[in-house]
């Protein structure tokens, strides 16, 4: 059913969310959250500036009496992962996130939520707004474009933030608190290909959707299939098979974060193989499946024949070339700690694949919390690229955030909960990219912790964020912002 968000609580909170569900914050189009969030800090007579790559800071002045405390920062990010589902028309850069209500969980219609980071977002505006906490000198930080890199925290000026106590307000599990994140980076492979007219004559398009995606971090180690290696898998299969296969397109993912949902590929072949074809790709579809059949149950596939044959295609060589490269790229966990229990170490996750004339694009993204090894990962792909012929760009990857468990703010987060809910919290690391790392290295002898309510699927149209978990986060972040002005 359709949510009225006005009925939520708490309604401070709530409220914002609900303004924020119609601005549109694509990554690299932060401009309209960001104006939101000073006109907010004006209304409210509190000081505010902007930096040249749109961040945002806020200073709000402590409850009288608590002036001498030391200051507090609440940091969250503006942008959010822009995701629909194919049969969805939704236009992020104008409509609004249309919103619904099942059970104690809220959901978008076919798109992503916008809940990462948006219950962050409106958390900070409802401190900034709120009149009866308890809180020592506070700034509130908005950054942007961190769902693509990171970059609007790597574009902070050194002299942006006053304080050295932080609450990041971008994690995604109740009662868990982390102290570490993985660091990444980007690779992209650029693979210039010979095309011409097509030999053969017939053209299909294949198609594999219905999976689940999700992030690309967190969501790793959950054994999800990744749209691009399974439709990789069932045209190398019938490559292997024997059938000459001129690819004329293929497309899959849309995000270097996000695990691929669908994938789709053109290919032209000779009549009288189409029935080989077809059995080939199936039973390679039907094999693949069966290695995640209690994870993928919605995943399908279609093939269809096309009425006109496209304009150019790879030669069968170059298809070839094209598919190997597709299915060395390693895919999923390379490795878990071995240090902390369950925590994934180094991962890697084929994003995006695209054609551009008779160019194909490929995305991957890296990461690991062990520096070394996330450098290793980048190597292997240079040496991939190397043999495939590629051009390989690698721009700075962002940092990892190490864990740190003598932290003053942890042992204030961790006595805080207990005396609320009676039990310790959980204290983890997260196989995912969080600002820490990068904001820890531009203000040195910053403390922090992130915190936040229960967020699944994230980076995906399946993503739901739990009310009732967002009260109680709500109830956390006052009694600790006055834990921490005493």
């Amino acid at each position: 059913m359709a949510a009225d968000l006005s009925k939520l609580e708490p309604q401070i909170l709530w409220k914002h969310f609900d303004a924020l569900r119609k601005i549109p914050r694509c990554s690299g189009h932060e401009e309209k959250a960001a104006a939101y969030v000073m006109e907010t800090a004006k209304k409210l007579g509190l000081a505010y500036r902007q930096d040249d790559a749109g961040n945002v800071v806020v200073q709000k002045p402590a409850t009288p009496g608590k002036e001498n405390a030391e200051g507090v920062v609440l940091q969250t990010h503006l942008d959010m992962v822009c995701e629909k589902n194919s049969d969805v028309n939704f236009d992020f850069s104008q409509d609004a996130i249309q919103v619904r209500q099942e059970g104690d969980w809220l959901y978008a219609n076919g798109t992503t939520l916008g809940a990462d980071n948006g219950i962050g977002i409106a958390a900070a505006l409802a401190v900034m707004e709120s009149t009866d906490l308890v809180h020592g000198p506070m700034e509130f930080l908005f950054t942007v474009e961190e769902e693509i890199g990171l970059l609007g925290a790597g574009k902070l000026p050194a002299d942006f933030l006053q304080y050295r106590k932080m609450l990041n307000l971008d994690s995604e599990e109740e009662g868990i608190f982390f102290i570490g994140c993985a660091g990444g980076a980007d690779t992209t492979f650029r693979l210039s290909m010979q095309t011409k007219s097509p030999a053969g004559d017939l053209a299909m398009k294949i198609r594999v959707s219905g999976f689940h995606g999700g992030h690309s971090g967190i969501d790793i180690d959950k054994n999800r299939g990744n749209a691009i290696k399974f439709l990789t898998r069932m045209l190398w299969n019938a490559m292997d098979a024997g059938i000459p296969l001129e690819l004329a397109d293929f497309s899959g993912g849309n995000k270097r974060n996000a695990i691929p949902r669908e994938a789709e590929a053109v290919v032209v072949l000779e009549k009288g193989k189409e029935d080989t074809f077809r059995k080939t790709i199936e039973k390679a579809f039907h094999d693949a499946h069966l290695e995640y059949t209690s994870v993928e149950k919605e995943a399908n596939f279609s093939a269809e024949t096309l009425d006109q044959l496209p304009d150019s295609v790879l030669t069968v060589e170059e298809t070839a070339r094209l598919l190997n490269v597709l299915y060395s790229i390693p895919h999923g966990v390379l490795k878990m700690s071995s240090d902390i229990p369950d925590l994934v170490e180094t991962s890697m996750n084929l994003a995006t694949i695209r054609r551009d004339g008779n160019l194909f694009e490929v995305g991957i993204s890296s990461r690991s919390s062990i520096n070394s090894a996330l450098e290793s990962t980048r190597q292997q792909l240079r040496a991939l690229g190397a043999l495939a012929g590629a051009e390989v760009e690698q721009p700075p990857g962002y940092p990892g955030w190490t864990p740190n468990l003598d932290s003053d703010i942890l042992k204030t987060v961790k006595k805080v909960y207990k005396n609320l809910y009676g039990k310790e919290p959980g204290i983890k690391a997260i196989h995912a990219g969080l600002e820490c790392g990068i904001i820890g290295e531009k203000f040195p002898g910053m403390d922090m912790i992130s915190i936040g309510p229960q967020i699944e699927h994230p980076h995906s149209p399946n993503e739901r964020v739990h009310i009732p978990s967002v009260a109680r986060f709500w109830d956390f972040l006052k009694a600790l912002l006055e834990e921490l002005a005493s």
